[in-house]
């Protein structure tokens, strides 16, 4: 029954190639055999094909056809998407292409640097020589920001005045800067203070505080009125860091006691960021002049006459001014002379003396320059919250028990000994010992083994090779095997005219090649009319 239906099959195939002579069978089987071979190869192309992902978007005319010679000389293919705006290439080579492009310093950019001098025509003015060079410093800037890992491209637009000499006139350089970043990526502060001082260092005379940085969507990035009322961003994250260093401690020490999970702390500092600086001068009595040091010490001494002494007498001048004349009697005159006598009832001369003395003692004098630290905490709060006691009962359940106060005490002490509880400061903290309330986590759901990634990638190519096998298999069975069978099969007799039949021609037998074969040759010696007209209608192409 099988044969039966695979003849009945064939049979509307055989049909028209029973009709063609020999030679345009072999070449019909051959265009078949060749299509069924190119339809098989296209298929086996198409479920090896990889995978393309997009390499550079948005290139440049000289970045694209640069990196595309790359690409032939590497070997890897590419293709173009979205009209020519994405440049795509096997998935499996992404990476290791964008870095060996890397390496050759592959994508450029359209920004120019300093390379723009390097081409200066003979006779070209001042006025475009500065231009060219302002536009080579702005290239080698935007470069050099476009160099930060968040930082897709930049534009630096420098604001360069014209020099006088006049000092008067002199003007200061500023400028701005427009970055565009990556999606889902932001700089932080330190990193825009980073772009200012960077541009300002590569610009003479240019401040930093003079450079505005811009990003994409239009948000001002350099925060000049933040810091102009206060608001030091490095002061703030000062205090954070502070405020959860004391918090980590606290947590850390309890941790042993309590168990994790139980104990939260939330410290709150106020911080000093004023900078103060103190002269002070002071001076002190000295208290004993024995411990004193003596600066400078002067004594005078003079001696006068008394009120009682003979007056000077004579005639001023040159005469009066003469010293007295020498004692004519000896003063060891013996006693009992006259002259003995007469000094003894002389009266003595009234003198009277007079002493001054001065002493300066050093001062004690104190000079204190004092500066206050910037950053001291003037105060702290703490809060710590202490989760009660998980105790499991003999039946097996599990309540919860507040601490003793004894525990507590322990555990006050302990934070105030880490944060350093100063009363003089007028330091806070409050322990509270209190059930945490439980909130029970969502159920993880589990992925469906059928929505996995990696399990949905193999079924795609299971289904592939599979959808292939079965193309493949289909095309063997319903167009190679019906036709190599229709060319290696004789066509079949026509039938006996009806002359011939009454006449008693033999019928010939329907099993067996050998037999087909016997009996058209015994028909054709037989009948040789009759094949001579069968073959002349084959040749003639007559279909009746």
């Amino acid at each position: 029954m099988a044969n039966s239906s695979t003849e009945t099959q064939a049979a509307p195939l055989r049909l028209p190639l029973a009709r063609l002579i020999p030679s345009q069978r072999s070449f019909s089987a051959l265009a078949a055999l060749a299509a069924a071979v190119a339809l098989l190869v296209g298929l086996w192309m198409w479920g090896q094909a990889p995978d393309y992902r997009v390499l550079y978007t948005n290139l440049s005319g000289s970045d694209g056809g640069a990196i595309i010679d790359a690409l032939q000389q590497m070997n890897v293919p590419y293709k173009f998407a979205d009209g020519g705006g994405a440049l795509m290439v096997p998935a499996d080579k992404v990476y290791e292409v964008r870095l060996r492009l890397a390496s050759l310093g592959l994508p450029k950019g359209s920004l120019v640097g300093f390379d723009v001098l390097e081409n200066q025509k003979f006779g070209t003015s001042q006025f475009v020589e500065q231009v060219n060079y302002q536009r080579a410093l702005e290239g080698e800037l935007a470069r050099s920001v476009q160099s930060l890992a968040a930082v897709q491209s930049a534009r630096v637009h420098l604001a360069i005045p014209k020099q006088s000499v006049f000092l008067r006139e002199q003007q200061k350089p500023s400028a701005s800067v427009l970055v565009t970043l990556y999606a889902g990526r932001t700089l932080a502060p330190s990193q825009v203070d980073a772009i200012a001082h960077l541009v300002s260092s590569s610009v003479p005379d240019l401040e930093a505080k003079r450079v505005t940085v811009v990003d994409q969507n239009g948000n001002l990035l350099t925060a000049t009125g933040a810091r102009t009322a206060g608001l030091d961003p490095y002061q703030l994250a000062y205090l954070r860091d502070v405020e959860r260093g004391y918090a980590r401690r606290i947590e850390a020490i309890l941790l042993p006691i309590t168990g994790p999970g139980n104990v939260h702390a939330q410290v709150t500092a106020d911080v000093d960021f004023s900078q103060t600086e103190n002269v002070a001068e002071t001076y002190k009595p000295n208290e004993a002049r024995s411990a004193a040091t003596v600066r400078s010490k002067q004594t005078s001494e003079s001696t006068e006459p008394g009120f009682g002494a003979p007056a000077a007498s004579g005639v001023p001048g040159a005469l009066s001014n003469q010293p007295p004349p020498p004692a004519s009697a000896p003063l060891n005159a013996p006693p009992g002379t006259a002259a003995a006598a007469k000094s003894a009832t002389a009266p003595a001369p009234l003198l009277t003396t007079r002493k001054e003395s001065t002493v300066n003692y050093e001062l004690d004098k104190t000079i204190r320059h004092t500066r206050q630290p910037v950053g001291a905490i003037r105060r702290l709060s703490v809060a710590v919250v202490v989760n009660d006691r998980e105790v499991t009962g003999a039946n097996g359940k599990t309540s919860y028990q507040p601490l003793p106060r004894q525990e507590m005490a322990q555990i006050t002490a302990l934070v105030k000994e880490v944060m350093g509880f100063d009363k003089q400061r007028a330091d806070s903290l409050n322990v509270v010992n209190t059930a945490f309330s439980t909130v029970e986590a969502p159920a993880e759901v589990e992925t469906p083994f059928w929505k996995r990634p990696d399990l949905l990638a193999t079924a795609g190519w299971l289904g592939k090779n599979l959808l292939i096998a079965i193309v493949a298999l289909f095309v063997a069975l319903r167009v190679v095997a019906p036709v190599v069978k229709s060319v290696t099969t004789p066509p079949a007799p026509p039938p006996a005219p009806e002359g011939a039949a009454a006449e008693g021609a033999p019928r010939l037998p329907a099993a067996g090649y050998e037999n087909n074969l016997q009996a058209v040759k015994q028909l054709a010696r037989q009948e040789p009319k009759l094949v001579a007209n069968v073959v002349r209608d084959w040749l003639s192409g007559d279909d009746r």
